[in-house]
């Protein structure tokens, strides 16, 4: 841990007053994609019977799911990078057991109950407090973190309609040559935030913390690990995909990170519905009820199964410190005496 401490940043005597239209903007685009991704949704499966669907389940093998749940073990791995690259930013120094633990289970309960700088970040503290940890480094941590992830998508996103173009103009109607230009803006948009953040020493306000971005060394690994993360959950819906679909996996890659980010923008938990619908209406080749199936068993394996074991890891780990507490006042008592 660290010996260092943070300042709270006074915040503005005047702050401008947040504009009417700039306040309801962002609900109301989450509102539009939710809507228009349960739309989609039962337009997709108006022909899908619930039977298609255990159908669809059960054509999965034990060894799809073998190695559904080893892509998964292996996305929350570098998870665990997440919080070990934003340690290094903020000069923090915690066991790597209670980096693994924190990060486990702060983003298996928020990837399930959404609204990640809260849940996440309730998680972090309770975890990162008792080594020390102030709550504004906490801060600090959730948003970089939350940088690796968008970073991530986006270098999928970017290399995947460079690379897979023509591929992915079956899906979205256009132009291999439109594609390639959308992937080079966004390659080109993360390479100017590579620059911008090696220029000097960048800092976000908020609230009342001064919260300091990742350096451009950071901001390097945090691509690599992003991207290897996303490539890892999507690789657990991936296997599970009904044998004979012919989808390339740096097309359904960068499908899928595309999904993700609707996802995240719509602030639904999990992103569930707005995936679904994006996989689904990107992948119509596959049939309906195999698809299904498959996005059903991803959620299992890759949210529901983590998330129950990270509430019952954090139950047992509040009853723990509990126990430890109230021995810890028995010795004392007992030296006082």
């Amino acid at each position: 841990m660290t010996g260092s401490t943070d300042q709270p940043i006074a915040a503005p005597e005047k702050p401008k007053p947040e504009h009417k239209i700039t306040r309801w903007l962002g609900p109301m685009l989450s509102l539009a994609l939710i809507l228009g991704s349960f739309f989609v949704l039962r337009t997709e499966l108006a022909d899908v019977t619930l039977a298609d669907i255990q159908q669809g389940i059960h054509k999965a093998s034990g060894g799809q799911l073998l190695l559904a749940i080893g892509f998964t073990v292996l996305s929350y791995i570098f998870l665990a990078g997440y919080d070990a690259l934003a340690m290094r930013q903020l000069g923090l120094k915690i066991k790597l057991a209670t980096v693994i633990f924190a990060s486990f289970t702060s983003y298996a309960i928020s990837f399930t109950l959404g609204f990640p700088l809260l849940t996440a970040g309730t998680v972090r503290y309770r975890i990162y407090s008792a080594s020390g940890v102030s709550s504004s480094k906490v801060m600090s941590l959730t948003l970089i973190a939350g940088m690796t992830f968008i970073l991530g998508m986006a270098v999928v996103v970017g290399v995947g309609l460079m690379w897979q173009s023509e591929a992915i103009s079956t899906i979205n109607q256009a132009t291999a040559h439109l594609n390639q230009l959308a992937g080079m803006a966004v390659l080109s948009a993360i390479l100017v935030y590579l620059v911008w953040a090696a220029a000097k020493r960048r800092h976000v306000r908020i609230k009342h913390f001064l919260i300091e971005l990742p350096t451009l060394k950071v901001s390097l690994g945090q691509l690599a690990l992003g991207a290897a993360d996303v490539c890892a959950a999507s690789a657990v819906l991936y296997v599970l995909l009904p044998e004979g679909h012919g989808i390339a996996f740096e097309t359904f890659a960068a499908v899928y990170a595309f999904g993700c980010i609707l996802g995240v923008i719509s602030n639904v938990p999990g992103g569930i519905g707005v995936l679904e619908s994006t996989i689904l209406g990107a992948f119509s080749s596959v049939g309906k009820s195999d698809l299904l199936g498959a996005l059903l068993l991803f959620r299992l394996c890759y949210y529901l199964g983590p998330f129950v074991l990270a509430v019952g890891s954090l139950g047992i780990y509040e009853i723990v410190m509990r126990l430890s507490r109230i021995r810890e006042r028995i010795v004392e008592r007992q030296i006082g005496e």
